[in-house]
């Protein structure tokens, strides 16, 4: 995994894939969101809005996926995705049944991400 940002409290990495997704990772090993305090909190939900709006304007998605279930990884994090009715797997989450062979002509990834270093 890449980060692109880091600070005391938390730290947002790449996933890989066709769709933009971006992890928000508390810096703390934490398994709950009630384990962190209110200053970690603040961070996630600051960071996670402004990821947001940005993949809103920037890729024009028809949706952001927002999860937050650490079965696998039991630390605090969340997951924002920018999802197309023409993604691979559209309605069905990212985890879900593959819907079709996707083709997607996405804007920078690479852009994508500067804009949101500098605005975090």
């Amino acid at each position: 995994m890449s980060k692109i940002y880091t600070n005391d409290l938390i730290n947002i990495q790449i996933e890989q894939s066709e769709i933009p997704w971006l992890k928000i990772f508390t810096n703390k090993d934490l398994k709950e969101l009630s384990h962190c305090d209110s200053e970690t909190k603040m961070e996630i939900f600051r960071c996670l809005d402004i990821i947001e709006k940005i993949m809103l304007e920037y890729f024009e998605c028809d949706k952001v996926n927002i999860a937050s279930f650490g079965n696998y990884v039991p630390h605090v994090h969340f997951h924002i995705m920018a999802r197309f009715k023409q993604d691979s797997y559209f309605p069905e989450p990212m985890w879900g049944k593959k819907q079709r062979d996707a083709n997607l002509d996405l804007a920078s990834f690479e852009e994508f991400y500067e804009l949101v270093k500098k605005s975090l």
